[in-house]
């Protein structure tokens, strides 16, 4: 009786892999430096540091012009470091505009318009993400098509409707036509398509949660980032505001835009006062990044890097 042996394949042989070909003139100039990052060259460094320059310089011409009196900042060429007048500027601009009430004024309007907006364009951008109802895709096609509709169209009847119900030169004709808006729909609308799956929403139902229970606790934890980053967006542009303000509030309620824009409006005004001014403008704007600035950054990586 004769036994065969099994026959051995041979492994096939591997080729190794070709080395990785040098960086060239053509190749990318990044490294992976430890965990992975990539860390770029000089280049990288020399154009952040034009870029980060250039935007700080008007920031930093504010304070210089605001340091010294009028014929200082006219002269040619202009001064290049702070004098010694900031403080006496800044108490002339305080006290020629009110600026006290105004920022006070701007607090309430930017305040009030950005938690409105992110608490009506969160609802709504999970309603057009999420849920299905008819009439849903024409609802958002028209909802986009209001923002090619120029804001100066509207001016004239808004005005008439703010005087006709007692509200002309009250801080409520600034807050109420802007609780909320198109591009904050689409904004958290386009987010919570990705970021909200349907799944956390059914085990919601599934465990007897109601709707505004789930969106107490499932939609605005989900939402926070985009939250964070269309908040700072609308606090910016409600406190930076100054045509409708103008129109719709008196100098003795102003914003701080429209404040301002009492010291620039003598036929010859002091230059000096007024960038004093807009320092004391820019300040909370300031303050605000520095409070919120990681949570905003934060909610913009999430935003980039999601999916």
């Amino acid at each position: 009786m004769t036994t065969t042996s099994p026959t051995k394949t041979a492994a096939p042989d591997l080729d190794p892999a070709p080395p990785a070909a040098p960086a060239g003139p053509g190749r990318s100039r990044f490294k992976l430096g430890a965990g992975g990052q990539l860390k770029g060259g000089p280049f990288t460094y020399i154009a952040l540091a034009v870029v980060g320059l250039g935007s700080i310089f008007p920031l930093y011409w504010t304070l210089v012009a605001a340091s010294h009196d009028q014929e200082r900042v006219l002269d040619s060429p202009p001064p290049l470091l702070p004098g010694g007048r900031l403080m006496s500027n800044l108490e002339a601009a305080w006290e020629q505009a009110n600026l006290g009430k105004a920022i006070v004024n701007s607090v309430i309007v930017a305040g009030s318009i950005t938690v409105a907006t992110l608490f009506f364009c969160t609802l709504a951008g999970y309603a057009f993400a999420k849920m299905r109802f008819r009439g849903r895709g024409g609802l958002m096609t028209a909802v986009i098509a209001t923002l090619t509709i120029p804001p100066q169209l509207s001016v004239v009847p808004l005005f008439m409707i703010m005087s006709d119900i007692g509200w002309g030169g009250e801080l409520e004709s600034v807050i109420f036509p802007t609780l909320v808006g198109a591009f904050g729909v689409f904004f958290m609308r386009q987010y919570l398509l990705e970021a909200l799956p349907y799944e956390l929403i059914e085990a919601a139902k599934v465990d007897g949660a109601h709707n505004l229970r789930i969106v107490w606790s499932v939609v605005l934890p989900a939402a926070r980032p985009a939250m964070m980053v269309l908040g700072m967006l609308t606090f910016v542009q409600a406190w930076n505001d100054f045509f409708w303000p103008f129109l719709a509030l008196n100098q003795q309620n102003p914003t701080i835009q429209v404040a301002l824009g009492q010291l620039s409006a003598s036929y010859t005004p002091d230059q000096s006062i007024v960038m004093a001014g807009a320092l004391i403008s820019t300040l909370p704007l300031l303050l605000v990044f520095v409070v919120f600035g990681k949570q905003i950054v934060g909610g913009i990586m999430t935003g980039a890097v999601k999916g």
